[in-house]
């Protein structure tokens, strides 16, 4: 007679709290800020983590038009899309973003490619809130703040 196995335990719907996070983006790194916002949207911080439920934090994100590339990517990074019409492809450097009128993609599209395609991933990313200042209108949900910059040295860039 064999022992019965040890039983993993999984997540369920139901039993899922979300928390509500804030992270000041000034004058942080890009890459290194895209991936603990996608390792919160999709639970992995969480000893409970399970794939296939959406058990992750609601992250908010200010002064995402503060951020930083590090080297010489602000110049030279390049984000492609398609028209869809023969010979449409089309290029925007990371710097005319920045600059533009909707700096907060930056890190959307850091987060979203971070995060695995499907209806699963798009519902963690509907749990990611971006805004290019200060303020935000989630005060209600009493989020607690994230020192990102104080977890490691390299998350933060001076100058």
């Amino acid at each position: 007679m064999r022992p019965e196995p040890a039983r993993s335990f999984v997540t369920k719907p139901a039993d899922v709290e979300k928390k509500w996070v804030v992270i000041d983006a000034t004058d942080l790194v890009v890459g290194r800020l895209a991936t603990l916002i996608a390792m919160r949207l999709r639970g992995k911080h969480l000893a409970s983590f399970t794939p296939h439920v959406d058990d992750g934090d609601h992250v908010i994100v200010v002064n995402a038009a503060k951020i930083h590339f590090t080297g010489r990517k602000r110049e030279n990074k390049s984000y492609f899309w398609h028209t869809g019409y023969p010979g449409g492809i089309k290029e925007r450097k990371a710097h005319q973003v920045l600059d533009g009128r909707f700096p907060e993609r930056v890190i959307e599209k850091a987060v979203e490619r971070m995060l695995p395609r499907g209806p699963l991933g798009r519902k963690q990313l509907g749990n990611l809130r971006v805004y290019a200042g200060e303020s935000h209108p989630h005060e209600a949900q009493q989020p607690t703040s994230l020192d990102v910059g104080a977890l490691n040295r390299k998350n933060k860039r001076s100058a």
